[in-house]
């Protein structure tokens, strides 16, 4: 019997993939410090985990396909903070923000269609691509040049009659890379030109650092028609498990379609859906402290980094991961040698090879990302270990 092309094809996560090998370790004793998943250490809020635990419906039933109208509104406020207006009708709630994604490559595009990302991009957005049967075309950025947008030429050079979105990440993953007002105006200058869609996953929106403000594609002056924003509560409260999202657009005719696929999966979480309610009515202390917290963490990896000889990296504005070029040909082997050969003290080091973020083989290949989501001793010990384990690596390789 043969699986599909689709189960074929799918791509294995360079994130996870490599984790039979740090299990292993484990198993002979190795602490393993992980910066390959950006799985936040900060506890969750309290006030998320008690509405899990006062929870007392004797029936968990079917919640609304768009989302809880409680939840809906109070999104509606969390977004007008930031500068977002938007009503319910605007706002569909989904299973996380990869059912988000999803859902935006199935209403704008056909079997075959394009969708041009910026490389190197979250590596998942290729699942999800090969599971709507979509084509990502990549765009190139380097590492050199901190990652930043290439010219509206080279965008415009890609496009296609099969085109029918560009797709950022803002802030980046795994760059950490943020686009400021103006780059996103370009780009929606070339939609307008060309009929596109912009879907920005906005997901770290609170992550950002040295006084830098987030643009939400949202915010773009006559640009409704074209405008998608996913979005996420994993990162912003700490509560990956949560898999709570939402899929946000003005253009009404896309959220009508839009609310046929949320129609076709019921509905998401409803609990989970109350605990990031709750979340919604934080003070700015949380996010300040949390901000402190990780742009501390960023400067304390960027500078071991950047003391390191032959390692080419720019210093990332957001998010809370930092793509190092390294000095050696292949950066995968380096992670696999460090798990299997190499330990301080019964400690070792973990990161995720960066190639499985690029589209375009061959590049990335001797790139790593680092997730900075470990308290800053553990970083420091962290960085010592890798440090040494480059050098000592450098001389058999």
């Amino acid at each position: 019997m043969n699986l599909s092309l689709r189960a074929q094809n799918v791509q294995a996560s360079p994130i996870r993939k490599l984790m039979p090998y740090a299990l292993a370790a484990k198993a002979r004793g190795i602490k393993v410090y992980h910066l390959n998943i950006g799985q936040p250490d900060i506890p969750t809020p309290p006030e998320m985990i008690k509405v899990f635990h006062d929870f007392s419906d004797e029936v968990l039933a079917y919640g609304p396909s768009q989302g809880l109208e409680v939840y809906q509104k109070s999104l509606v406020r969390y977004y007008a903070k930031h500068g977002v207006d938007l009503t319910t009708n605007d706002i569909i709630v989904t299973t996380a923000g990869s059912e988000a994604i999803t859902f935006a490559m199935l209403v704008v595009a056909n079997e075959g269609d394009e969708i041009i990302v910026p490389e190197p991009f979250y590596t998942n957005y290729n699942g999800f691509a090969t599971m709507t049967s979509v084509n990502l075309k990549p765009i190139t950025t380097h590492a050199k040049d901190g990652f930043a947008l290439p010219e509206a030429a080279a965008f415009e050079s890609m496009i296609t009659p099969k085109t029918k979105a560009i797709m950022i990440c803002n802030p980046g993953n795994p760059t950490g890379t943020v686009y400021a007002k103006e780059e996103l105006m370009r780009l929606a200058e070339i939609c307008k030109k060309h009929n596109l869609f912009l879907i920005s996953d906005e997901v770290y929106r609170e992550f950002i650092y040295d006084g830098l403000k987030h643009s939400s594609v949202l915010s773009i002056p006559d640009f409704e028609e074209h405008a998608i924003m996913v979005d996420s509560v994993s990162k912003r409260y700490s509560a990956c498990g949560a898999r709570i999202g939402c899929i946000v657009s003005k253009n009404q005719e896309l959220m009508q379609a839009t609310l046929k696929f949320a129609q076709a999966r019921l509905c998401p979480p409803t609990v989970d859906q109350l605990a990031a309610n709750a979340c919604v009515y934080l003070t700015d202390d949380y996010f300040e402290q949390m901000v402190s917290e990780y742009q501390s963490r960023r400067d304390l990896v960027f500078d071991e980094l950047s003391s390191i000889e032959g390692i080419i990296c720019k210093k990332p504005a957001g998010a809370f991961y930092i793509i190092a070029n390294l000095p050696i040909e292949d950066a995968e082997d380096f992670v696999l040698w460090m798990l299997n050969d190499f330990q301080i003290d019964g400690e070792t080091v973990m990161a995720a090879p960066a190639e499985g973020f690029y589209a375009t083989s061959g590049l990335g290949r001797n790139e790593l990302r680092l997730a900075y989501i470990l308290n800053k001793e553990d970083l420091k010990k962290a960085m010592h270990i890798f440090r040494e384990g480059l050098k000592e690596y450098k001389k058999t390789h």
